[in-house]
């Protein structure tokens, strides 16, 4: 029992972080009918920015994961704006083309800048754990999944509770009658997507002093974010938290208690799972996005 909540409480930490990164890339799908391939890489970029801002520049820890979260919306705006608004009406094909393109670009862009050496993000949080009766947890991982927390609760008011996320919300449903109701849909693209990726960076700046931070690090967090988006159903915020948390769980159930070399393939033997019995996604229902 002892060790089944000690797996329990790594694999949240996890999950919280994979949550963020689910959430961003179902709201770009959901809202814009556009496969991010850059997803993974927007997740490298958060965790080299922490990097380059703590290490480069010697700058604070925590400001510098508020300002790769700021650069992810920057950039994310920035794709949005260059490459994709340009190709609004353009066949699905073609986008998905340009995406993959980005995302090759940019991550041997990250590997000429930082080179393919891996690198470690100082933290400035003890290296002794916190220890709860039979559960020792760091200090850092405490700290990852409370933001991620703070981050998905923030996401959530943000779309059910303000005028921006009906907008959102509206787009989704019906884009004509959105526009015709007044609803800029140019914007909320750009916002969107530009959204999407703060919180794909935020899930690389949280995790990236978790573990090391390495130019392809993103290939597998891209995986497991579409991974996230089958679990939960396209376009499902609820279904996108749920599916980070479940998939974070366990990943590190299957490394405790089969192997750790399983870990990556146990979430994708649940995503096997889920397209034979349920394609939809486990927690599908009539209004997404919210």
């Amino acid at each position: 029992m002892d060790q089944f909540l000690q797996h329990l409480l790594n694999g949240l930490v996890l999950g919280g972080s994979y949550a963020l990164l689910g959430i961003g890339l179902t709201l770009i799908f959901g809202i814009m009918n556009v496969v991010n391939f850059t997803h993974g890489e927007l997740y490298s970029f958060g965790a080299y920015m922490v990097f380059g801002i703590v290490a480069a520049l010697h700058g604070n820890f925590f400001v510098a994961l508020f300002l790769a979260m700021a650069l992810g919306v920057i950039l994310g705006a920035g794709i949005e704006r260059s490459l994709l608004r340009p190709l609004r009406g353009a066949s699905i094909d073609t986008t998905m083309l340009v995406m993959i393109g980005a995302w090759i670009a940019m991550q041997n862009a990250e590997q000429l800048l930082w080179t393919g050496v891996a690198k470690a993000i100082r933290h400035p949080f003890p290296e002794a754990p916190l220890v709860i009766g039979p559960v020792s947890v760091s200090w850092i991982r405490i700290f990852v999944l409370a933001v991620a927390l703070l981050l998905i609760a923030g996401s959530h008011f943000l779309i059910r509770r303000t005028r921006l996320g009906t907008a959102m919300r509206a787009t989704f449903q019906d884009r004509e009658t959105a526009a015709l109701m007044g609803v800029n849909i140019d914007a909320i693209h750009t916002i969107t997507f530009a959204f999407g990726s703060g919180l794909a960076a935020a899930a690389g700046a949280l995790l990236g002093p978790v573990f090391v931070v390495f130019p392809t690090m993103g290939d597998l967090a891209a995986l497991k974010a579409f991974a996230i988006v089958i679990l939960g159903g396209m376009g499902n915020f609820m279904g996108a938290t749920l599916g980070g948390l479940i998939l974070g769980v366990v990943e590190e159930m299957g490394a405790g208690y089969i192997s750790s070399g399983y870990r990556d393939a146990m979430g994708f033997l649940i995503i096997i799972a889920v397209l034979l019995f349920r394609p939809t996604g486990l927690f599908v229902r009539a209004e997404r996005v919210g």
